[in-house]
């Protein structure tokens, strides 16, 4: 049956509309009663025989819950101990309105037959619905409908116990009121028969009393902050906080060119990294130079108030009004917070129920939680989430989630990385599964019909050691009149991921592989990543192919784009295929291709670099790790060779060439990769460095940034070269992906390559762009049909966000497990040092591509890395002292 509402509107001209909403009610909605005699039968995972052991009653029951305790205590509903809930579609819908992240956890949990969970649709049960009143807030409507639906389950099944979970007290009250049995879920918990349980509690309700002092500012009211906001008073921006100095944060704003600063406690007021935030910004005399001072929280609770008041008072020294000052504010409101769950361990040396939690993130503040298994928690790395910040506190209020293990077991650290760096790892789920080809998978002839047939043709693969998802393959032949043909032959993953399959949204959701010491975790399952997709020596695969007809100049003559049938003659290392080019009795085939291919890889980098492409360096490190224990072993640098340089360079030019080929085709939704041209201001550390060791680095161009690094070069340290075209990299701005309608043309510059045009095409095993890459060529080359969502240009948009996001936490885990697995493997010693450069030095040793201290001394193999680095000023030239890690 349908149920109706009208509503009579008036519209602009003077005329009456009446719209009419229909609501489809149904009385064949079951329960998910097992015992339920009444309801047609249906699959529940509710079960008589789970027994929820609450001392506050005598016998078995349901549990029935409010929106606000999955909001708020999802952490306590993962627990095996809570089961037989049921869970009103109302709740369901309005927590996936209110927190994705939360639903999907929620959704976790009611499809595991295990729990005990049940979805009950009292929105469309005859016995349930509710028309809203009206003027009826939705949330009063929510409540009233919920209360609803706990009333018809008490009349509907009279044998079966029913408990309603609420934190909301006036909903508590009005459900007691109904004779509906209510508790707070802190009640119920605290009569749960299990131990540690209840330092897992959300809770929210930590206040001062009227002798307790202020610590920050009030935030404004969400009226002051919107009306703040339009009429230009107040700016809106994501807060960044620094890693070097907890005083200390930024607000990117949309409209400033820079970064907006924010400083002590009145100028972060409660800010948390990744917050937005408003900000009012201060008048120009008061603005400030950012702090080259690193400052360290060594609070251990709200009463070391005093301990902040002297180093913001040194803060306010170190940075007061000079030349550079930029604009700075003062943080008086929060849009919407970003809080997550962190990684990190306890505090030492405190007692009592009150432990403090020190995040493995320096960005992170340190948070306040109740616990009464300090003892055993100290020696674990743990998961904590954060539930309030009141003013009158000096840390944020958070509550125990998680024990990961032990501290310092690779195993644990490596879990700790992944859940701080938001990476999801989880194992991929049937129905991901499902959508994969079953095996064993063969080439039909339909297949050799719809595709150019290569496999006759000297293709090759070159990848690092141990490489398993092998994306590209390459072949150079002779053509007449002395013309080349060179070809990039692209896993076709596309073929194999079809849009809007869950191995899509998985593969989306990932959006790329993230490749730690001894781990990767796969964008795909390992049945394409490391087999079906991988492009391995003697195996017919598919490919996607962007051949080019070349002369002997490197200048291409034409292109073409096709899906095709290859088979790799043979899958070579780097170091394989550059002595197969320099052993000149080689001189078959392939021989002669690599040497072909190696020719004109010079002469395109050559031409690049003349173009003002810039060479940065940012040292890859090889861990040499125990084959039986996992333990690292030793570290060096990776070998580069010429080979290395020449898949670079054609892969480069294939991403090039497609680029071109698909923003024609596709000129307002094409996804593109744009590398934006860096502030000035982002190269004063870079420029003060060089000025001070007697070289001059231009910054206005690109070619002259190249030229000038260049020419920095200290025939007594060889070193030098590398560390500064280090730092050029730490001043550059992030290359992100982006969907070509919606920047202007100039914008699509790519800096660090100087090229108009840039997209990823060549790793579709481990990046989702490529696969949408892929999909947009293969619709130009009519191998492929289009979709609706490859065409809409706001959620490529969306997913362009999701892809950069990805992109940059995989970036900054790999960083992290490099720099646990080496300092597993060193031991402190303090050492002093001497050393006249005073900035740089800041950039140069503590924010490097490890993200972690670092000197390099020009006749040692390896780095020495730095546990803990504080200068002293009384001193010329500065004084740094160190705490090095040296080999064991």
């Amino acid at each position: 049956m349908f149920t109706t509402k009208a509503f009579i509107k008036k519209n602009k001209v003077g005329n009456y509309l009446k719209h009419v909403r229909e609501h489809y009610i149904r009385d064949d909605i079951s329960c998910g009663l097992q015992e339920c005699e009444t309801c047609l039968p249906v699959e529940s995972f509710l079960s008589p025989d789970h027994e929820n052991k609450c001392s506050l009653f005598t016998s078995n029951h349901y549990l029935i819950l409010d929106t606000n305790v999955v909001l708020d205590q999802m952490d306590i509903l993962e627990e095996s101990v809570i089961g037989n809930v049921i869970i009103l579609h109302t709740v369901l819908n309005e927590v996936k309105h209110r927190s994705l992240p939360i639903y999907k956890r929620l959704c976790a949990v009611i499809e595991n037959p295990s729990r005990h969970f049940y979805v009950f649709i009292n929105d469309h049960h005859q016995g349930t619905y509710l028309q809203q009143n009206e003027g009826e807030l939705i949330n009063d409507y929510n409540d009233r409908c919920i209360r609803a639906a706990c009333s018809w389950y008490i009349n509907h099944a009279p044998k079966q116990k029913f408990v309603f979970l609420t934190d909301d007290s006036a909903n508590r009250i009005k459900a007691q009121k109904e004779d509906i049995p209510s508790y707070t879920v802190s009640e119920y918990v605290q009569n749960l028969n299990t131990s540690g349980l209840t330092d897992k509690l959300s809770r929210k309700d930590f206040h001062g009393n009227d002798f307790t002092k202020d610590v920050f500012p009030n935030h404004l009211s969400n009226v002051e902050l919107l009306t703040g906001i339009r009429e230009g008073k107040l700016l809106q921006g994501t807060f960044r906080a620094s890693r070097d100095n907890f005083l200390e944060g930024f607000v990117n704003v949309d409209s400033y060119e820079e970064p907006v600063i924010v400083q002590g406690r009145a100028g972060l007021n409660r800010s948390v990294d990744g917050d937005t935030v408003a900000v009012e910004l201060l008048k120009e005399e008061e603005w400030v130079c950012p702090s080259e001072i690193i400052l360290e929280d060594e609070g251990v609770g709200d009463e070391s108030v005093d301990d902040v008041v002297t180093k913001e008072n040194e803060l306010q020294k170190a940075t007061k009004k000079k030349s550079g000052a930029k604009p700075t504010g003062r943080v008086v409101g929060i849009i919407r917070r970003k809080w997550r769950q962190y990684c990190g361990i306890l505090q030492g040396g405190i007692d009592g129920v009150y432990q403090m939690f020190v995040p493995a993130d320096k960005s992170i503040p340190k948070i306040k939680i109740e616990t009464r298994q300090a003892e055993f928690l100290r020696t674990q790395k743990l998961i904590v989430t954060i539930d309030s910040w009141p003013k009158h506190s000096r840390y944020p209020h958070g509550h125990f989630v998680r024990a990961l293990g032990n501290i310092g077991d690779q195993t644990t650290e490596n879990e700790v990385i992944l859940l701080e760096h938001d990476v999801p790892h989880s194992q991929f789920s049937e129905e991901v599964l499902n959508c994969l080809p079953k095996m064993p998978w063969i080439i039909t002839d339909d297949d050799v019909k719809k595709r150019v047939d290569l496999r006759h043709l000297d293709i090759c693969s070159v990848d690092p050691p141990g490489c398993t998802d092998i994306d590209d393959a390459l072949h150079c032949r002779p053509l007449a009149d002395g013309k080349l043909e060179v070809g990039v032959h692209i896993a076709d993953v596309s073929h194999f991921i079809r849009p809007g399959t869950p191995l899509d949204r998985e593969a989306a959701s990932r959006a790329t592989t993230v490749y730690l010491v001894n781990n990767r975790i796969d964008m795909v399952p390992a049945l394409l990543s490391s087999n079906l997709c991988s492009l391995r020596g003697g195996e017919e695969r598919f490919a996607f192919s962007c051949i080019w007809e070349m002369d002997q100049n490197a200048n291409i003559l034409s292109t073409r784009f096709h899906k095709s049938i290859i088979k790799s003659r043979k899958a070579m290392t780097y170091e394989e295929a550059q002595l197969i080019i320099d052993d000149k009795t080689k001189q078959d085939a392939l021989a002669e291709a690599l040497r072909s291919l190696n020719k004109l890889a010079k002469i395109m980098k050559q031409r690049r670099l003349v173009n003002g492409a810039l060479v940065l360096a940012s040292p890859e490190v090889k861990i040499q790790m125990d084959s039986e224990t996992m333990e690292p072993l030793d570290v060096e640098v990776k070998k580069l060779f010429e080979t290395n340089s020449m898949i670079e360079e054609f892969m480069l030019q294939a991403n090039i060439s497609v680029a071109e080929k698909i923003l024609e085709e596709f000129p307002d939704c094409a996804m593109l990769r744009r590398h934006p041209v860096p502030p000035a201001t982002n190269f004063d550390p870079l420029v003060k460095a060089g000025r001070h060791l007697g070289f001059e680095i231009r910054v206005d161009s690109g070619k002259n940034l190249a030229k000038s690094l260049d020419e920095a070069v200290n025939t007594k340290n060889p070193y030098l070269n590398t560390m500064f075209r280090i730092l050029a990299t730490r001043c550059m701005l992030q290359a992100v992906y982006f969907v070509s309608g919606t920047y202007q043309k100039e914008e699509y510059f790519h800096y660090g390559l100087a090229v108009p045009l840039y997209t990823h095409f060549t790793s579709p095993i481990r990046r989702y762009a490529d696969i949408i890459v892929h999909r947009l060529l293969a619709v130009i080359c009519g191998a492929d049909s289009t979709y609706p969502d490859l065409l809409d240009k706001n959620k490529t948009t969306e997913l362009c966000q999701n892809l950069n996001y990805r992109n940059r936490m995989a970036q900054y885990a790999g960083r992290a497990s490099i720099a646990f697995n080496t300092h597993g493997n060193y031991k402190m010693r303090k050492v002093t040092c001497c050393m006249s450069v005073k900035t740089p030095c800041k950039f140069l040793y503590h924010d490097m591509a490890w993200n972690v201290p670092y000197l390099w001394p020009k006749k040692a193999k390896r780095p020495i890395f730095l546990n803990t680095m504080k200068r002293t000023r009384h001193k010329k030239p500065e004084v740094w002292l160190f705490t090095l890690l040296t080999p064991l």
